[in-house]
């Protein structure tokens, strides 16, 4: 996979700004750190003031896999749309947001019931609204927390679907949208052509495996033979450097 820094890279940016572009990213893990309590994660000012800046020059999406609630008082900017659950939490379709709600009660319900077996193998769940999330960054044995989360997805209600993450588990509805289907409707939304995608994990890949040529997606994080990304950053300091670099191809465009 090619480093986005290089003259490939740039000219895939350069070729990409030149129609009308959605510029969306993932939270943790590419926009900050990765840490070890969730709860700690703040976005940097200085990359809060970039994405500011952008957001006045293109429509600037956040995509995340928290919730819209939990993430929003984190960014210290107002991004043009935010996307929470891995894309299942649409503030612009609320009806359909509180049905998905109503579609994880089953879930719910046999989680409530493990819940002791759960947190003696050092998992936490955490009930987001319409996805629920089983922890286990800081168990003691990885091993075992993975192997308690098996055990409950054997028994998992029909209607549900579950996927993996950096020491998680994600559970959602069955049929709701993934980061890449809600890509595509922000891409429609907003009355761009193409995109850009920035994101690090297992989650991020319907974006990179289902993005059309013309779109920019990228990796962070170290290289991933497996990635379908086009492209790689090392990390969410990279991002920052990214989006000065956009910052700056857009002026540059906007003179021309």
């Amino acid at each position: 996979m090619q480093h986005l820094f290089s003259a490939e890279g740039e000219a895939a940016i350069t070729e990409l700004l030149r129609k009308p572009a959605l510029l969306a990213f993932d939270f943790d893990g590419t926009l900050t750190p990765i840490v070890a309590r969730a709860d700690d994660v703040q976005l940097d000012p200085a990359v809060a003031g970039r994405l500011c800046q952008l957001a006045a020059l293109r429509p600037v999406a956040i995509v995340t896999g928290r919730s819209v609630s939990d993430l929003r008082p984190r960014l210290g900017f107002e991004p043009t749309y935010l996307m929470g659950s891995h894309g299942a939490e649409d503030e612009s379709t609320p009806a359909a947001t509180a049905a998905r709600v109503r579609q994880l009660d089953p879930g719910r319900q046999r989680l409530a019931e493990q819940a002791a077996a759960l947190n003696a193998a050092g998992v936490t769940v955490e009930d987001k609204g319409v996805s629920l999330a089983l922890h286990f960054r800081l168990a003691a044995d990885p091993a075992r927390a993975q192997a308690a989360i098996d055990t409950q997805l054997l028994g998992l209600p029909t209607g549900l679907r579950h996927f993996g993450g950096k020491r998680v588990c994600n559970l959602v509805p069955a049929d709701a949208p993934d980061k890449a289907d809600a890509l595509r409707a922000l891409v429609a939304r907003s009355g761009s052509r193409v995109a850009l995608y920035a994101g690090d994990d297992v989650n991020d890949e319907p974006v990179f495996e289902q993005a059309p040529p013309d779109w920019l997606t990228i990796r962070i994080g170290q290289a991933d033979t497996a990635s379908k990304a086009r492209f790689r950053l090392d990390s969410p300091q990279q991002t920052a450097l990214l989006l000065d670099r956009l910052h700056t191809h857009l002026l540059q465009t906007g003179r021309t």
